[in-house]
């Protein structure tokens, strides 16, 4: 991926708290039959006497993990939020008019080394893994448990679960970093107005930036 150094972005502790606001990742592998691409929701494994580790898991049905060799190379996207940038948001289009439109956005790109895990206490302790992540503060989270045990082993069984250990990530916020205060702040007002969910979430990115310098 082309980073500017201006969009760049190598912070461990934001990397981290991207991919857990964002874990829907593009997992993407070279196969016999070309490049593949897979979307996955991924849980950042961070354990004291390793590198960063990412765990997923797969239909069993899905043919990838009979394709892809033990510990090949892979590369996993995280999608944060984007929006269209309008040039008529900048303060500068009335001085000059020498503006363009652009889109913002916000990635992350973890490569490393990937193995599959056909183990049902493995899958097992990852899916409950997974399951508190998203539903544990929720008013009334639901639990594994909460499925019959039949049911949940039937379930276990048709999946294979994934690891990749993180052999290098980094960042890229296309956040408006390389536009003057005036046109940053013409470029929140903008997206604020807009509304969408996205829209707003990029304006949040964006607004960071006037307290970066």
């Amino acid at each position: 991926m082309y980073v500017p150094p201006a969009f760049a972005e190598d912070d461990p502790d934001r990397l981290r708290d991207f991919i857990r606001r964002y874990p829907l990742g593009t997992l993407v592998t070279a196969t016999a039959n070309g490049l593949d691409a897979n979307h996955i929701p991924l849980l950042l494994s961070t354990p004291a006497d390793a590198g960063a580790k990412l765990h997923g898991h797969i239909a069993r049905a899905n043919p990838l993990w009979r394709d892809v060799v033990t510990n090949a190379p892979a590369l996993v996207i995280f999608h944060g939020p984007d929006s269209f940038i309008s040039p008529s948001w900048y303060p500068s289009k009335r001085e000059h008019a020498r503006v363009v439109p652009t889109w913002n956005y916000a990635v992350v790109h973890a490569h490393g080394l990937l193995r599959f895990i056909d183990d049902s206490a493995w899958v097992r302790a990852h899916v409950e893994a997974l399951t508190h992540e998203h539903e544990g503060d929720r008013d009334t989270p639901w639990a594994v448990t909460d499925a019959p045990a039949e049911f949940v082993e039937t379930m276990v069984a048709a999946v294979v679960g994934l690891e990749i250990s993180i052999t290098r990530w980094y960042g890229k916020w296309k956040v408006s970093q390389n536009r003057s205060v005036a046109d940053r702040l013409g470029v929140i007002g903008g997206l604020e107005h807009q509304a969408s969910e996205s829209s707003v979430a990029m304006a949040a990115l964006v607004n960071e930036t006037l307290s970066e310098g």
